[in-house]
């Protein structure tokens, strides 16, 4: 039995050394510059005992936290595993973050050291600083600076229930979450993937994941990485999405199963059609939030099934849900049915269960006498935040979901505050208190308006000061303000110059209507198209 990743990773590597475990195409080596082509189990290990040897040496151990910040690279996943044979807990950070983001990250997870890459230093420095952090920064070929604080649990062993990761995830109100995530919820999340079985089969030793998803996001991080770790085979991991080399990095990897998020099936059929669209080896795609009109036209021409899934950061695979049986109700935002080992309830406002055909909010539990084996082991610092996820001993998801009278599950909409563009959730509460600090805005509202590529993009109803007034200049100006506080996909799209804001009695924002109010107003007079200043920076 395994009790960490690390456990895992090395069974695999002693029975297939000699087997390719990571297989970097040419895009992504170019965009990284590092060597394509294959890197073997047996090398791995290699490096990662390496690595382990000098954190230990360095005295790291149970209980500490350190950042990485090395985007998709090979060295995440070693730095990773190195780390977690030590029980200390790594910190993801998404290379897209800025000022504001890294010293609230630094800050909250307490990480005294963070593994980045080096023309990142200095902005982790100055974050840290910021925050009034103690801070080291190394590269991931550097010397690994010696700890400055002995490990809080080092009288412990490290197991199952030791944190793994903390990963960051939006909330509707205030800052982000840090979800503490065991050994166990990730262990848990290979084994959940690699048991699937019947339209999505996982051969031991033998598939060739293919993902452009972020390792510091949980589907890559926890699946995609997970199953390889826990069945053998071979992980692809893209630096991102290309749209128009996405197919050639498949054949060029054999890649045989895919992962994907609702915006890349859309972006792969605007493409022209051709012969060489079903010229690769996918069997099936894992993924979520395909378009309803893009599922079946999608399945036709490229020749394989995208078979949806729903789960959160907080969840794992303790409550995922899957449609890997049929019938899979293609083009109807159907996620399956539910298993053995979770319970569901779909409720309404004042906690009732609502009657097939009926959206209610999606709650879940894991069967059994535990209800959060498997899940998340809370947020870090918000014990109040934890306890009303779980209140009434279910967790609340916030999302929104319709059963049919087959027990079918159907994703019918978001109840919380979250903006998701392209994958990615944005908290409301987060763009507003930057917005807000330009000097030309008196008051901000952030809310989602409907993009068809990105599935939703940022709109910004701004209230100016009296010795302001609106222009695309001005509108420029904001969202160059927020691009240096916050990653790209976060800063506004749309600029809207409003009198007032919808308000509550109590002067809180009136979100329903808010929403309502960023539907109509792209293409009006007072509403600046932004877009075009939403670049990836490099």
């Amino acid at each position: 039995m395994h009790h960490t990743v690390h456990d895992a990773f090395s069974a695999s590597a002693r029975r297939t050394p000699g087997a390719e475990f990571l297989f970097t195409e040419a895009v992504t080596a170019q965009a990284y510059d590092i060597a394509p082509g294959a890197i073997l189990w047996g090398d791995a290990a290699t490096q990662v005992e390496r690595l382990r040897a000098a954190y230990a040496k360095a005295g790291y151990g149970h209980g500490h936290r350190v950042g990485l910040l090395l985007e998709n690279r090979p060295a995440f996943l070693f730095h990773w595993f190195a780390l977690n044979a030590l029980g200390v807990s790594v910190v993801p950070i998404n290379a897209e973050m800025r000022s504001a983001e890294l010293s609230y990250l630094i800050g909250h997870s307490e990480i005294g050291l963070a593994v980045t890459l080096p023309h990142r230093a200095d902005d982790l420095r100055a974050a840290a600083k910021s925050a009034g952090v103690p801070f080291e920064t190394m590269g991931p070929d550097d010397a690994v600076p010696p700890s400055t604080k002995p490990a809080p649990r080092a009288s412990e062993p490290v197991g199952l229930s030791t944190e793994c990761a903390l990963l960051y995830t939006s909330g509707t109100t205030g800052r982000p979450k840090g979800c503490m995530l065991g050994n166990e919820y990730f262990l848990r999340a290979g084994q959940w993937y690699a048991e699937l079985g019947d339209l999505c089969p996982v051969r031991p030793d033998a598939e060739r994941i293919i993902t452009p998803l972020p390792l510091n996001h949980v589907n890559a991080m926890a699946f995609s990485t997970m199953v390889v770790l826990v069945a053998g085979g071979c992980l692809v991991q893209l630096d991102r999405f290309h749209p128009k080399s996405w197919l050639q990095s498949a054949r060029e990897s054999r890649a045989t199963i895919a992962h994907y998020l609702g915006v890349m099936p859309a972006m792969l059929l605007s493409a022209p059609a051709g012969d060489a669209d079903r010229e690769h080896d996918i069997r099936w795609g894992f993924g979520a939030g395909v378009d309803r009109k893009n599922h079946a036209p999608f399945e036709a021409r490229f020749g394989f099934p995208l078979v949806e899934a729903w789960a959160m950061t907080e969840t794992g695979a303790a409550a995922c849900v899957m449609a890997n049986h049929e019938p899979r109700h293609v083009g109807t935002n159907c996620f399956g049915r539910c298993e053995d080992f979770v319970e569901i309830r779909l409720v309404d406002d004042e906690g009732r269960d609502v009657p097939d055909g009926t959206p209610g909010e999606l709650l879940v539990r894991s069967s059994g006498d535990d209800p959060k084996r498997y899940f998340f082991s809370g947020y870090l610092k918000d014990e109040e935040a934890t306890r009303e996820a779980w209140a009434d001993g279910w967790f609340h998801t916030g999302d929104m979901v319709r059963r049919d009278a087959e027990g079918n599950y159907f994703f019918v909409d978001r109840k919380k505050n979250v903006i998701r563009r392209s994958g990615e959730n944005i908290s409301a509460v987060e763009v507003e208190s930057v917005l807000n600090q330009h000097p030309a805005v008196k008051t901000s509202a952030v809310a989602a308006t409907p993009d068809t590529v990105r599935g939703d993009e940022v709109l910004a109803c701004i209230v100016l000061r009296d010795d302001a007034s609106g222009s695309a200049q001005l509108a420029a100006s904001i969202v160059d303000h927020a691009l240096s506080q916050l990653a790209y996909y976060k800063a506004p799209g749309y600029v809207a110059f409003v009198e007032a804001l919808p308000l509550t009695a109590s002067q809180k924002i009136q979100r329903g209507q808010l929403r309502e109010l960023a539907q109509s107003l792209p293409g009006s007079t007072n509403c600046v198209d932004t877009r075009s200043m939403k670049k990836r920076q490099s």
